[in-house]
């Protein structure tokens, strides 16, 4: 509500002891010394609500940004411990900030101390085993990528120091993707959940990384967390990974046709081949099943692997990776026929003129033509 509406304070507006008040601030004639509220004294004046809060809050705001250094108090006693209030309240403010920066700018100089010393442990790794420059390069970008993603800080190590329970929760928010994965999102018990993300360790892979190459072995299962990787067959066809996706699940079957070799810790002569090359076309944030712990993946999946509707979703997402690639394998197939063809037409052609070059050099149909 205005205070223009209110007969009574357009009377004290108009009186003329009233406003003798505002006229006689720090004069000499006996009159009244307002203190720091000298400039609040005109702001009675204003019937605006608005006006006179905004204005009270921008006041309270420059005393205690300014520790109160430009007012003088009256010898008002109450006034004067109130401005005291307001120093000692500016000066508590103040040392929290500079306690908070000097907090900041110690934990940034020793993250990045931390760096330095890790970058230079490499650079005498580096030295002591004389590597070439350019391999040189390719571990300083290397490092410097893994440590942009995990900041310096051993997962691995924290989450061993936690307890139990707290590492099961922290471990499952980590990993809640995988319930999104192949196999691993049909009715599979937590607990057997926790055993599998025991076994997951991180990797980071910078742009152009090969993880899979044609003819090598497999002897990992990768699942993909952030970045894209680019698939190519031995018969070029082409396939793209994203998030959420695996590579390698090849592996987990692989392992479950030689669980009993695998049991008995025998030397397995025969290993896994890849008949695809999976290559990072960004970089690219992993986390790696390597084989021997597949031994324990597929002892912990073995009732549920024997689920029909596991099997029939195995089933289905190797369909539907078959009918991705079908369309490049036609298509290259289709232009490996048309070059043959020219092939065969060119090499016939070529046939025939040779043939009729040489029967006109020939010396019996030069005579017969004589």
């Amino acid at each position: 509500m205005e205070l223009s509406r209110n007969p009574e304070w357009k009377n004290w507006i108009s009186d003329v002891n009233a406003t003798a008040c505002f006229t006689t601030i720090g004069g000499g004639g006996g009159g009244f010394s307002y203190g720091i509220f000298a400039q609040a004294v005109n702001l009675t004046t204003e019937d605006s609500f608005i006006t006179r809060y905004i204005y009270s809050l921008f006041w309270g705001f420059q005393q205690i940004s300014t520790l109160a250094g430009n007012q003088e108090p009256s010898y008002f006693v109450w006034e004067v411990l109130f401005t005291m209030l307001i120093v000692g309240l500016g000066l508590l403010l103040f040392a929290f900030l500079i306690g908070n920066m000097q907090n900041f700018l110690q934990a940034l100089g020793q993250r990045r101390l931390e760096m330095f010393l890790r970058r230079r442990d490499v650079e005498q790794w580096m030295n002591h085993r004389r590597l070439p420059p350019e391999l040189r390069r390719t571990v300083k970008e290397a490092e410097r990528h893994n440590w942009a993603a995990t900041r310096g800080v051993n997962e691995e190590a924290l989450l061993e120091n936690l307890p139990e329970d707290l590492r099961r929760e922290v471990r499952r928010h980590l990993f809640r993707f995988l319930k999104e994965v192949g196999i691993f999102n049909m009715e599979i018990h937590d607990n057997e959940l926790d055993a599998i993300y025991e076994k997951l360790k991180q990797r980071t892979y910078k742009k152009g990384s090969e993880i899979f190459c044609t003819g090598g072995v497999v002897d990992k299962m990768v699942l993909i967390v952030r970045g894209k990787l680019k698939s190519t067959g031995e018969d070029g066809t082409v396939i793209t990974l994203s998030q959420g996706q695996v590579c390698g699940d090849e592996l987990l079957t692989w392992c479950r046709q030689h669980a009993s070799s695998l049991s008995k810790g025998t030397e397995m002569g025969q290993r896994l081949i890849s008949r695809r090359t999976v290559k990072c076309l960004t970089q690219v944030e992993v986390f790696l099943l390597r084989e021997v712990d597949l031994k324990d993946v597929d002892s912990i999946l073995a009732g549920c692997l024997r689920n029909p509707l596991v099997q029939d979703a195995i089933r289905k997402a190797s369909l539907v990776k078959k009918i991705k690639v079908a369309p490049q394998k036609i298509q290259l197939r289709g232009v490996a026929n048309r070059r043959e063809t020219r092939g065969k037409e060119t090499s016939s052609s070529t046939a025939t003129w040779v043939g009729k070059a040489v029967n006109r050099r020939s010396p019996i149909n030069q005579a017969a033509n004589k």
